[in-house]
């Protein structure tokens, strides 16, 4: 079925047709009425082609990230999830590009080709590329994180720095002084990966703050890595008795670290840092956490971008997010000495 049917039948040329649908010109209601009742007895659809020629929007938007290792995080994919759930919502459909910098070739189709009506930027870094070229081209985009400079765009942000010093300070209330940093992969920190250079940034200062013996460790984004880190951290310091972590993706081998090294958790070493919530639970004992809020950050991506493209020309908006430390059962009051 298609436009020219609909004419057909309603007895109308095939513009009045589309004028109608489109309303990018004045139809008569009688004429309305007469297209309406026959695409209602059809069922007709227009198809998305048409209607992106039609309106000028493709309603789709691209959910845009540079490859950030060898798999998705658990975090990612809920994010992800969300983004397709919010879309949704608002009739609207999601291109995933795992695409990088403004000379990657499917980052420039996208947008040289129009593809999408605006774009969601996952991974962002503190200078970086995508969001620097979208400003350029005015292109509708709102990122997931913050630049070095972000007053002057749209994003949602998770405030990585004040929440690696709460953890901090949460392990230095219980009597920790001896405290080990687990970051993102070192090629993720080179590239200057903003969560990992503010959670970096955060946790240093507060362990400075409270007069923290502490060393930091880049760590891969998978359990294997994380079994190693925990093997190193105890091999530099054996009286360690507490860590932090951004890196998910590597909690279940850290965990399996210190079983092997018969150091029990909380008992003989607390472990607290920022990852999902429901990533959080899956661990035994379950992670004292700063829960990062991935489908609220979601929905919130996706209605400041229609908001953007609703209101061209409105002033930029964020969010910055600050959850609590959720208290579970990972950390604790420093017990005995360890044994080496």
């Amino acid at each position: 079925m298609n436009i020219g049917e609909i004419a057909r039948r309603a007895g109308v040329s095939r513009s009045t047709v589309s004028y109608a649908l489109s309303g990018k010109r004045p139809v008569s209601d009688e004429t309305r009425r007469k297209i309406q009742d026959v695409i209602d007895e059809l069922g007709y659809r227009p198809n998305a082609s048409a209607r992106a020629l039609a309106n000028g929007r493709t309603s789709t938007i691209g959910l845009v990230f540079p490859p950030a290792g060898n798999h998705y995080t658990g975090m990612q994919l809920d994010f992800i999830g969300s983004v397709v759930e919010a879309a949704a919502a608002h009739d609207y459909d999601v291109l995933l590009s795992p695409s990088g910098v403004d000379s990657d070739r499917s980052f420039q189709r996208l947008l040289g080709e129009r593809r999408v009506d605006g774009a969601i930027l996952m991974e962002i870094r503190l200078a970086d590329d995508r969001v620097d070229h979208l400003a350029e081209l005015d292109f509708p985009a709102v990122a997931i994180g913050r630049t070095a400079h972000p007053e002057s765009g749209w994003w949602v942000g998770l405030d990585h720095t004040a929440l690696a010093a709460a953890c901090v300070h949460h392990l230095a209330d219980l009597g920790h002084r001896r405290v080990a940093f687990v970051n993102r992969p070192e090629q993720l920190l080179r590239a200057g990966y903003e969560s990992a250079h503010r959670g970096l940034d955060g946790f240093t200062k507060a362990a400075a703050e409270r007069g923290l013996t502490v060393r930091t460790y880049c760590c891969g984004d998978d359990a294997a890595s994380g079994q190693a880190c925990l093997e190193r951290i105890l091999h530099d310091d054996p009286a360690t008795t507490a860590l932090v972590t951004l890196n998910e993706a590597a909690l279940g081998g850290l965990y399996r670290g210190l079983a092997q090294a018969g150091r029990h958790v909380p008992r003989d070493f607390s472990v607290t840092g920022v990852v999902a919530g429901r990533w959080a639970e899956t661990v035994t004992p379950q992670l004292t956490a700063a829960d990062v809020p991935a489908e609220e950050m979601g929905h919130l991506a996706v209605d400041l971008l229609i908001e953007r493209l609703d209101h061209p020309g409105a002033p930029p908006r964020h969010h910055l997010l600050a959850p609590p430390i959720s208290l579970r059962a990972s950390t604790g009051p420093v017990g005995g000495t360890p044994s080496a």
